[in-house]
């Protein structure tokens, strides 16, 4: 099967089941993520990955992730607009002020959640981590979404993002389990 007959089925899926293609492919790429920090950047061997915690990742993705961006980006569309480098702007502000330090802070703690830590230690995790991770990310997605807002169509703004989101999502698997790899 050529690469072009494998988008359309995509384009077909994505048009008939929007919210299910963008949680499977943001579950998928958020796994991934996790799969690649634990082997690439932790060293781990392949039969030492902690496929229960790159679950927990993919899960976030699945069941949060994916819905939550397609909702956000459709609600970027419908209030702020579709065309133009001024809406393309304005969308990478409200995006930046507004969602990624809330979707941040969901990850944060609905890691610390899933790996059954006391909320005084979800409360510590924050603290050490939460304003490098968004510090962090200034520095890498407002330009992404400055491409994306303005050149790449609405249907196709969550799979851009979360194919550039798999070095993303490796870096915020290893900062989010960085403690863990140390006790």
């Amino acid at each position: 099967m050529k690469g072009r007959n494998i988008f359309q089925i995509y384009q077909k899926f994505l048009t008939r089941r929007p919210y299910l293609v963008q949680a499977i492919q943001t579950g998928t790429l958020m796994g991934a993520g996790d799969y690649i920090s634990q082997v690439f950047v932790e060293k781990k061997s392949m039969k030492n990955v902690d496929l229960i915690r790159t679950l927990r990742f993919s899960s976030i993705g699945f069941f949060a992730g994916g819905p939550a961006l397609r909702v956000w980006y459709g609600f970027l569309n419908n209030y702020i607009g579709s065309k133009g480098k001024t809406v393309a702007l304005k969308k990478v502000l409200v995006d930046q002020v507004i969602f990624a330090p809330t979707f941040l802070l969901f990850i944060l703690v609905t890691l610390g959640v899933m790996q059954g830590k006391a909320l005084e230690n979800i409360e510590k995790d924050i603290q050490s981590n939460y304003l490098d991770i968004l510090k962090t990310n200034y520095y890498v997605w407002p330009f992404i979404q400055i491409v994306n807002f303005y050149y790449i169509p609405l249907q196709y703004q969550v799979l851009i993002v979360q194919t550039v989101a798999l070095f993303w999502n490796t870096y915020l698997a290893w900062k989010t389990n960085r403690n863990e790899l140390t006790q």
